[in-house]
């Protein structure tokens, strides 16, 4: 049987984390919940973001339970002006950030735009991070900190068009999804090459197929209810389609946490071990160009 625990099957349930400052996003529910839970528990100071207050609470309650000292931001990543004052709260909070764990994000079945006129699915699963990590570098580069961002397989056949980005003609939920997790890869390894000098690391996961995530909540027809069929008792068990919420966890917590990935940056990880990405994933052209654009939406430059 899985543990039930993230550090344990992470391998770092004895690493002590107490001089840590650690903040995850969407981290109310889900895999980014027990992400924040296992990092609480090897004693790091745990922050943690969502859009729900209540749930929020519940996951300080129990952080509170491991000495945590944790503390809660709510914030729609479909705004990038929510995410610039939610980097402002946590930097007006912390003096310190040793670790970024982007994390929030989505699949939409619906096609929309943001109020910056940007395809919903990017906004959220990509621009955000990219606008929060960039306004909270300073704390980070402080620290030679690590950003982890949450990606997934979802990106291998994946490809950007940068045409599209302002778009939602012939939308596709799974295209869109596929994409924005392409560029979740890309953005680690442009940002890897970008902060070396820094000493801040930045490497994607893949937590697997997670039932009790919510990510199937907007999956279509019978993927949906078969993610929600497993989503019940059947979601604390491992098996051959689906991981539990807390194996999903376990690579953001080794990336966080484990000595072996001290100074290893713009890498691609899957069940705690590196793995080689999409070939559009290692395209230096389209990582170059996507960072570029991504400063074009967010209405910013960015150096790293």
């Amino acid at each position: 049987m899985a543990p039930d625990r993230a550090e344990v099957g992470a391998g770092v349930e004895n690493v002590d984390l107490s001089e840590q400052t650690v903040f995850v996003t969407g981290a109310t529910d889900g895999i980014g919940r027990e992400t924040a839970l296992a990092l609480g528990r090897l004693g790091a100071r745990v922050l943690i973001h969502g859009r729900s207050e209540e749930k929020g609470r519940a996951v300080l309650s129990e952080l509170s339970s491991y000495g945590a000292d944790p503390a809660l931001f709510l914030a729609d990543f479909a705004s990038q002006d929510a995410v610039r004052a939610l980097a402002d709260e946590v930097a007006d909070h912390v003096d310190r950030l040793d670790v970024l764990v982007n994390n929030a994000g989505g699949l939409f079945t619906d096609g929309e735009l943001t109020e910056e006129g940007v395809e919903y699915t990017f906004a959220v699963n990509h621009l955000a991070s990219f606008v929060l990590t960039a306004d909270l570098y300073p704390l980070l580069r402080e620290s030679e900190g690590r950003v982890v961002v949450v990606s997934s397989e979802a990106h291998r056949g994946a490809r950007i068009d940068f045409d599209s980005l302002r778009s939602v003609r012939k939308y596709s939920g799974w295209r869109a999804y596929g994409r924005s997790k392409l560029a979740n890869v890309l953005f680690a390894r442009e940002l890897a090459e970008r902060a070396e000098d820094d000493g801040v690391s930045a490497n994607s996961l893949h937590p697997g197929v997670v039932p009790g995530s919510g990510f199937g909540r907007d999956l279509p027809g019978p993927v949906s209810a078969g993610m929600r069929a497993l989503s019940g008792p059947l979601a604390v068990l491992p098996g051959p389609f689906a991981d539990s919420v807390v194996d999903g966890a376990e690579t953001s917590v080794y990336l966080v946490a484990s000595p072996a990935v001290e100074g290893v940056s713009g890498r691609y990880f899957k069940d705690c071990a590196e793995r080689r990405p999409s070939r559009a994933a290692r395209d230096r052209r389209t990582q170059k160009r996507l960072w570029t654009v991504s400063e074009a939406l967010t209405n910013a430059e960015r150096s790293g």
